[in-house]
């Protein structure tokens, strides 16, 4: 039944046909002569770096920007929206990471926004939250109703208000823009098989991730773009992660996921009975040089905290911290002292200072190395940036441009040359690859397990904490994981002890990691 449903697929016309799509930005040549096509009742995955085109190919496809050269057809007829309520209207529906809704107006009001029936003038709003009721019944997720104020919803039922909008819209082609990036196991599931509902409904579907095993799992076909050009269209449930990160970067990756050799070290960081004002309640561990210990657990649960508190930004309730020789609390500026540097997970409101330039963010920890009292020198400054720029791979124009104008993988790598050019040996990585490109992932582990690793260059290895919701990344990258589950943290296993489902029956609180392993 599958296949006859597959060949019927495949003899349909496309749904949307973009042909030769072309856009320039001054001298820059953003898009250049892309072809992409969608068929009824498909999900077909956009994936490349990020600046590779994903994003000016949909705000072209929903109307925000014009194209330059190319042509477009969507069910057949000539397509090209003026603006974005354009592509609305002839039934295109975006899904962005950040999700556009009023928060202090109720469900039936964002969904019916735009559209709300009324007869002279006078809106009927019965009709309205029957209409919203209609949009959002084929979700069947019980926190939502039409009469709630959408301040007060999950993010995961803000985002099936969303997706209630398009619908509400009369949708054809829906795109879904990094859409689980901030949603928890359980809202990812309940997503899939709404992407899966709406596929079963003719609507047919653009997915863009960074997230090479959901697009395998959910994606019929896959597109991928290099340098605003359209590299190749491949079977997404036959073709490997490697395979595809090679076509983004345009060269041989050997591995996704580096593992030297690693020799675990002394003692660095212990915690014992550690507990905060909420959370968390009980965390003990050891850390030890030359490892790369994971931490696992749900949105909430606690592991953010626990960074925070061994920082020095949150304060100690009970247990104790040891740091090398030093014992007990500190303040930010001693953990720095004593070598210990922080990767926030929100690098653009705490990790980075987006107003000032590369040089002075990699550096913003040590001023004093540059020059006497409060003169910088910036000769010093600049080179200590290009060296981080070199090593890292950076892509910027100079030591000097603004870090605002970066990529999201390239702002990570700053907050990270700057951990480095301070020489810490405790780093603690709070979702160090949230948000960034498939091809920018890669890079950061190789730079994780070099870090780890003990070479003749690099005698001292250090020690690396890493919370990830992302259950391959700590699979393919730890040596040890730790779950953290409503707010305690369990004992360290072995990677080879344990795999995504054990974890997640651990992190849900259904059993304890020990149990799991059984």
């Amino acid at each position: 039944m599958a296949e006859t449903i597959k060949m019927m697929n495949e003899k349909r016309p496309s749904r949307l046909e973009m042909s030769g799509i072309t856009k320039k930005f001054g001298a820059t040549v953003a898009l250049d002569t892309i072809s992409f096509s969608v068929a009824p009742g498909t999900v077909h995955a956009l994936v490349g770096e990020n600046g590779a085109g994903k994003s000016t190919l949909m705000k072209i496809l929903s109307g925000a920007y014009q194209p330059d050269a190319g042509s477009m057809l969507l069910d057949g007829k000539p397509y090209r929206p003026r603006n974005p309520f354009e592509g609305r209207q002839k039934g295109i529906g975006m899904i962005y990471q950040e999700l556009s809704l009023a928060p202090h107006l109720s469900v039936a009001e964002n969904i019916m926004l735009g559209m709300e029936p009324c007869k002279n003038g006078i809106i009927n709003w019965s009709e309205m939250h029957d209409r919203a009721e209609k949009a959002i019944g084929l979700f069947g997720h019980e926190e939502l109703n039409s009469h709630q104020k959408v301040r007060d919803l999950s993010i995961g039922a803000k985002q099936l208000v969303e997706i209630g909008r398009t619908l509400a819209s009369g949708c054809k082609v829906l795109v879904f823009d990094e859409p689980t990036s901030s949603l928890s196991h359980k809202d990812i599931r309940k997503l899939f098989e709404i992407i899966q509902g709406l596929r079963d409904a003719d609507i047919s579907i653009i997915y863009i991730s960074h997230f090479l095993e959901e697009v395998a799992e959910i994606a019929d076909t896959v597109t991928v773009l290099r340098d605003g050009c359209t590299v190749g269209t491949k079977n997404a449930k036959k073709t490997k992660p490697n395979e595809l990160v090679e076509m983004m970067v345009g060269r041989d990756v050997n591995e996704l996921y580096p593992r030297s050799v690693r020799e675990r070290g002394e003692p660095i960081l212990i915690l014992n009975n550690l507990s905060g004002s909420q959370k968390p309640e009980d965390a003990s561990i050891t850390l030890c040089r030359g490892e790369v210990l994971g931490i696992c657990g749900l949105v909430g649960a606690g592991r953010t905290e626990l960074l925070r508190i061994i920082q020095g930004l949150d304060p100690v309730k009970s247990g104790h911290i040891k740091m090398a020789t030093y014992f007990g609390e500190a303040t930010p500026r001693q953990r720095w002292e004593q070598g210990v540097g922080m990767l926030s997970e929100d690098r653009k409101l705490e990790g980075l200072a987006l107003n000032l330039d590369i040089a002075d963010n990699i550096t913003l920890t040590g001023l004093g190395e540059f020059g006497p009292a409060f003169f910088i020198d910036p000769g010093k400054q600049h080179d200590a940036a290009q060296k981080w720029i070199e090593k890292l791979g950076i892509r910027c124009r100079n030591t000097r441009q603004s870090v605002s104008e970066l990529s999201g993988g390239n702002q990570q790598k700053v907050a990270f040359a700057r951990l480095l050019q301070h020489d810490v040996d405790v780093l603690l990585l709070d979702e160090p690859t949230r948000g960034i490109d498939v091809a920018a992932k890669a890079q950061l582990y190789h730079i994780i397990d070099k870090l780890a690793t003990k070479t003749k260059n690099n005698p001292g290895p250090k020690a690396i904490l890493m919370v990830s919701s992302y259950l391959p990344e700590l699979l393919g990258v730890c040596d040890r994981i730790s779950i953290m589950a409503r707010g305690k943290l369990g004992p360290a296993q072995p990677v080879s002890a344990v795999d995504e489902h054990k974890l997640m029956l651990a992190a849900t609180g259904h059993n304890d990691l020990n149990e799991a392993q059984n």
